[in-house]
């Protein structure tokens, strides 16, 4: 889909349909004032009232003018687009009701949209081409018939408004980027897969890509990662992306952004049930998600270095897959006891949380499909987020919310560390049944030490199981926006 930013009277717009946000409540928009009879009798009638989520279409529209004679304008449509309260509308907002009428009118036919824009461009922008986005691109049949070849953004031309536009359609393409190597099976996107789209992406953005392989990860001492990766055959890969601002950083700091890449998870011996277990290709979500970001920062060019590390493997049950009850030593010297090998998330991340820092990394911020006990808490509608340090969970808690991406706080006080207390080895992998995803962030915990951290659980966020009216089923592509927000204002 081409997306275009255009100046043009609403009336003489050239397209298959033109859209308007109608607000609850409101007097009828200037530019639909010629519509004002029709969108009356829409909401007598109780077919549109301007709630959210409504859509109304009018073919072939014209209406009248303040004149008496009869205006029309030049799209073949009119689509009317419900924004609710004016008060309660935000960027969210805008980019849910872009995609919702997106994901609708393409299936009408529609081959060119003009969206007449109140509000924020780049939220526009990026609301049309994430909702363009299908998961279909393994089915064989033609999907061009419901294709939607344009998008155009009507709005006054400024510098503003087209830096907002360019901005919004580098973060988008970036988070479909992030959604098409979430969304490819197990067969076609291996560890060496996803390592070979980290490095061609990188050389195409402009930035350093290192691919360190199996024997190299042995000799730097990464048990940890090795342990889970030994019961496939797909060889695992830690995948490092650097950016550097092209002019000195004015602080030391140096972000980190490491994501999870299990590119199938069977659970290995600890072995999860047959039911839902196809999903378990998106296990590399979190992995996928930071190098989306990479994808975006490379274009917009913060000011602070970004380094994003992805250890990749795959956790499959076979002849050398590690037992509950093996022990292995993590790149940082502390030991482990595997007490369930379905637990694998953690045990790779560990050794990609000490490299970084390694690496000079001097802030940290890991997302991963973690656990399924932060979808027992928080569902699929927040990220749970837990941190050693509060000043780095409030930039990262406010990236969030300025991207429209739900994070909640989640604790991690003291006591919850015992829960990974092992007899046999510096902790477990494991703490039990309960809390189990502060367990879990309290095992990263145990690696990052003093440096300023935050762990992102998007277990329940990462993937939609069915479809919203303004994004496909499958996976979502959350955190893009946070991470390049994050760096944007460091």
């Amino acid at each position: 889909m081409e997306s275009k930013l255009v100046s043009e009277a609403f009336d003489r717009v050239q397209a298959d349909a033109i859209a308007a946000l109608v607000f609850l409540d409101e007097a009828v928009p200037p530019e639909l004032a010629p519509f004002a009879t029709w969108l009356e009798e829409l909401r007598t009638s109780g077919e549109f009232t301007g709630k959210p989520g409504e859509l109304a279409v009018l073919h072939q529209p014209s209406g009248s003018a303040s004149s008496g004679s009869t205006s029309k304008i030049a799209a073949k449509r009119l689509a009317v687009v419900g924004a609710g309260k004016r008060s309660a509308f935000d960027t969210a907002g805008l980019r849910r009701a872009v995609g919702a009428t997106v994901r609708s009118l393409k299936q009408k036919g529609v081959k060119t949209l003009a969206w007449w824009l109140e509000g924020d461009a780049a939220a526009a922008v990026e609301g049309a081409i994430l909702g363009d986005f299908e998961p279909d691109v393994h089915k064989t049949s033609s999907k061009e018939s419901k294709a939607l070849e344009t998008f155009l953004l009507v709005a006054t031309a400024n510098a503003e408004t087209q830096a907002a536009f360019d901005r919004g359609k580098i973060l988008a393409d970036a988070q479909n980027f992030t959604r098409d190597l979430a969304n490819e099976p197990a067969n076609l996107m291996t560890p060496m897969v996803l390592a070979d789209r980290a490095r061609a992406m990188a050389a195409e953005a402009g930035l350093e890509c290192e691919i360190l392989d199996q024997d190299r990860m042995r000799q730097l001492g990464m048990g940890s990662l090795l342990g889970v990766a030994q019961g496939s055959a797909e060889p695992p890969a830690l995948i490092v992306v650097r950016y550097r601002p092209a002019t000195a950083p004015k602080s030391p700091d140096h972000l980190g952004l490491i994501g999870k890449g299990v590119t199938f998870d069977t659970g290995g011996v600890s072995i999860k049930p047959a039911e839902g277990m196809e999903k378990m290709k998106y296990d590399m979500a979190g992995g996928a998600a930071v190098l989306g970001a990479m994808r975006a920062i490379a274009q917009l060019k913060p000011a602070i270095p970004v380094t994003a590390l992805v250890p990749a493997v795959e956790n499959m049950v076979g002849s050398r897959a590690q037992r509950p009850g093996d022990i292995v030593t993590s790149l940082s010297g502390k030991t482990i006891e595997v007490l369930n090998t379905d637990a694998e998330g953690r045990l790779i991340l560990i050794d990609a949380l000490t490299y970084a820092q390694r690496l000079g990394c001097t802030h940290l911020v890991d997302a991963a499909t973690l656990t399924g006990a932060i979808v027992v808490a928080l569902g699929s509608v927040n990220i749970g987020a837990f941190t050693n340090n509060d000043e780095m969970l409030a930039r990262v808690m406010a990236a969030a919310k300025s991207e429209g991406e739900k994070a909640w706080p989640m604790p991690l006080d003291d006591e919850y560390k015992d829960l990974l207390k092992s007899a046999f080895a510096d902790l477990g992998n494991i703490g039990g049944r309960w809390g189990g995803a502060i367990s879990a962030a309290w095992f990263l915990r145990e690696f990052v030490g003093e440096t300023p951290w935050v762990h992102l659980d998007i277990a329940g966020t990462a993937w939609l199981d069915e479809s919203k009216p303004f994004l496909a089923k499958g996976p979502t592509g959350v955190c893009v926006r946070t991470f390049t927000k994050l760096a944007m204002g460091w």
